[in-house]
């Protein structure tokens, strides 16, 4: 779907940098991009259903387990802590955010979790209510 990417990328190939992944492949970047320390924790994120994070890659494994590939293709919105899928999340008509685990979380990881919902529940109440539930695993 993308016919013209290769050209538009060898039209500035010389003002960009390279890296390695660790599977050897060419990873191409801005030179003033922020790139943060590899040891920077990844902050809990909230992902809608179908985001391309869990969707768009053929080796999804660095995100998600092999276990709960499936999700990702059923449309569920997933909760990434430390990077990875960790739980699934719906809201209901009022905003409410319920979030389940697919593993046993510590403590600081629900709070995190509970703090980045919150704020998604804000945004969806429009500002009405904060209201976030962790269910039982």
């Amino acid at each position: 779907g993308l016919a013209g990417l290769p050209a538009a990328v060898a039209a500035v190939r010389d003002d960009l940098v390279t890296f390695r992944d660790e599977r050897g492949r060419l990873l191409l970047d801005l030179p003033d991009a922020p790139r943060p320390d590899p040891d920077t924790p990844a902050p809990v994120r909230f992902l809608p259903a179908f985001d391309n994070a869990v969707l768009g890659y053929h080796d999804r494994t660095r995100i998600i387990d092999d276990a709960h590939r499936g999700l990702s293709v059923a449309g569920e919105r997933v909760v990434l802590v430390g990077g990875r899928v960790a739980a699934t999340w719906g809201a209901g008509e009022t905003g409410a955010v319920t979030v389940r685990p697919l593993r046993r979380m510590a403590g600081v990881e629900r709070d995190e979790v509970v703090e980045e919902g919150r704020g998604v529940a804000l945004f969806l109440s429009e500002g009405e209510s904060a209201s976030v539930e962790i269910a039982d695993s």
